[in-house]
């Protein structure tokens, strides 16, 4: 029998949003992949660190974080084929994944590649969105609204046509973007509803309302525009 691949979400960065479930995967784990940059340490890995049990196996999945383009293809697959040489052994392997594996995660590329070939189980994490409207102390979304979720990344004539067709939104990866949607959201007349919300359930969170923004803001950061029938 083959080991099985799980794919846990560790949410946004506050390890007491870690699920219950979560937390009894990880301290039962005997191998554990994770995301990590190709310096610093890992995002994903420092979230679970204090849950982490003594001697097991970690497989950094090493992704550079630069400018250029670089293979990504190529990292996934050299992930996905180590991790199946562990599970064909019969070990299971924890991959953890910041936020949810399915929502903007990067466990979905091993998944794409792993998946029919093992037994695989994902657990589901509290998201980035969840998150963030939370800290913003905002509603998203009530009774009939229509909640679009966009990356900052997008053409800003896109970006435009989609903010200006939905009733309430999520701007994310900001970082360097950030002008872009901050000039996009200011000429559809939104940025009274906008709210940014930086590094959301991490010591280092702000919140302000987005026509007090700095001009330049983390990529770990978003912009919550909630419906006009969303009160609290």
């Amino acid at each position: 029998m083959t080991g099985t691949l799980y794919g846990l979400g560790t949410g946004p960065g506050d390890p007491e949003l870690l699920t219950l479930k979560a937390h009894r995967l990880i301290s039962q784990a005997r191998v554990i992949a994770y995301p990590a940059p190709d310096s610093g340490e890992s995002f994903a890995r420092r979230i679970v660190a204090d849950y982490l049990p003594e001697g097991v196996r970690e497989i950094p999945v090493v992704i550079p974080m630069r400018a250029a383009r670089f293979p990504a293809q190529e990292v996934y697959d050299r992930a996905a084929a180590e991790l199946s040489a562990v599970l064909e052994a019969g070990e299971d392997v924890v991959v953890l994944c910041e936020g949810d594996p399915f929502f903007y995660g990067s466990f979905m590329y091993l998944f794409g590649r792993l998946a029919g070939r093992f037994p695989v189980e994902i657990v589901p994490g509290v998201s980035s969105l969840g998150a963030s409207s939370a800290a913003a102390a905002r509603a998203l979304c009530a009774r009939m609204d229509v909640l679009t979720v966009l990356p900052a990344t997008l053409p800003e004539e896109v970006l435009r046509d989609r903010l200006a067709a939905t009733d309430a939104a999520a701007v994310m990866k900001l970082g360097r973007h950030f002008p872009k949607a901050r000039a996009v959201i200011d000429g559809l007349g939104l940025t009274d509803r906008a709210v940014l919300v930086q590094h959301a359930s991490l010591p280092g969170q702000a919140v302000c309302p987005l026509a007090e923004a700095p001009a330049e803001v983390p990529y770990f950061s978003m912009i919550v525009i909630p419906g006009k029938d969303a009160h609290v």
